[in-house]
């Protein structure tokens, strides 16, 4: 067993309550190296000191554009990355000697520990193909965690069987392989397999940008039945910003690595505080044909992570940019209760939302 591990609480807003996951200036960089000895001359930021939480029940979406590290933040929080900086606290029931909650530090645990803590944190993959194993069947698939993690006895297949109903498939898909089935299918196979272990978090990394439009919405409207049912909390990464916020109760928004916005759903959508969210907030959809799009086209191209510019990573591409914004990095700050932006302008600032 490990020690519990007590979070350090800078922030007294009693919205801080139920926190099931706390990260803390959490760091992954990537080694550039070069030559024949393969030195290392650079790395790859990432993810930059990023810092956000998730209280239980509640999903908290990650946005933003391709590559900005959001999948790469998911992927090191659960440790499939090994982390290379910052604190990641988690509520946990396994490594509780009593059997309550106690804060544990996920990214100071050893192999063995996590091993059990990944029985509370699961995730589900993007590409709903490569993440399942061809040679196997669906209920072995299912079953694989529990026979990992010494869970697998007699009454098992009952509730694979169950896991499979409860996503909408068949006790007869049990034998089956995953070429026999669709996209959105195959996905509903991953879902059944993160909750075969009954978790308590789970990490969604785009599960609906490879399905069909029509799919999509059933599989959220899935997810969300289901995190009603086994009072599940979400990260959903995306970079679709409808879906985020038709499923999403708070949501981060991220850029070259680093966190510039986290705001409640709606708050962010009407008032967002940064000049990224703006920008992507303009591109949003409107379900009206008479509305006249104003969308905001960023000038230039996404920073580059092993080599960011200087001040805010954003300042080359904004268009409120002043001469702090290009030598001094902003403070992520709470400007209003439960939402935090880095942006030096932002009290100043009047943004428009969706």
């Amino acid at each position: 067993m490990t020690e519990a591990v007590a979070v350090p609480m800078n922030n007294t807003s009693p919205k801080r309550d139920n926190i099931i996951l706390d990260v803390k200036g959490l760091q992954k960089f990537f080694p550039i190296q070069k030559g024949l000895l393969r030195k290392t001359v650079g790395y790859v930021k990432a993810v930059d000191d990023v810092s956000f939480y998730v209280r239980e029940g509640e999903t908290l979406g990650l946005v933003g554009e391709s590559g900005c590290g959001k999948t790469t933040a998911g992927r090191t929080i659960i440790r499939l990355y090994e982390p290379t900086g910052g604190d990641v606290f988690f509520s946990s029931r396994v490594l509780s000697e009593t059997g309550a909650p106690q804060m544990v530090n996920l990214a100071k645990m050893d192999h063995r520990q996590m091993k059990f803590i990944r029985q509370e944190i699961s995730m589900i993959f993007q590409d709903p193909v490569n993440s399942l194993n061809p040679r196997m069947t669906v209920g072995d698939i299912i079953a694989e965690p529990m026979v990992i993690h010494g869970k697998y006895g007699v009454d098992s297949e009952q509730i694979i069987i169950s896991l499979l109903e409860r996503v909408g498939l068949r006790p007869d898909h049990l034998r089956r392989y995953p070429h026999e089935f669709s996209g959105g299918q195959r996905q509903r196979i991953g879902i059944a397999r993160a909750l075969s272990m009954n978790p308590r978090l789970v990490i969604c990394d785009e599960p609906v940008s490879a399905l069909d439009v029509s799919i999509q919405a059933q599989t959220l409207n899935l997810l969300e039945d289901l995190q009603g049912d086994f009072n599940l909390a979400y990260i959903f990464v995306a970079h679709d910003l409808s879906v985020v916020q038709h499923i999403s109760d708070r949501v981060a928004v991220m850029y070259v690595g680093k966190v510039a916005e986290i705001a409640d759903s709606d708050e962010l959508y009407n008032n967002p505080l940064h000049p990224y969210t703006e920008a992507l907030m303009s591109a949003v959809p409107k379900p009206d044909p008479k509305y006249k799009s104003e969308r905001i086209v960023m000038q230039g191209e996404v920073a580059d992570p092993s080599n960011p510019p200087s001040g805010c990573y954003f300042h080359p591409r904004c268009q409120y940019a002043i001469d702090v914004c290009k030598q001094k990095t902003p403070e992520f700050r709470e400007l209003k209760p439960d939402h935090f932006v880095a942006c030096h302008r932002a009290e100043e600032l009047t943004l428009r939302g969706v």
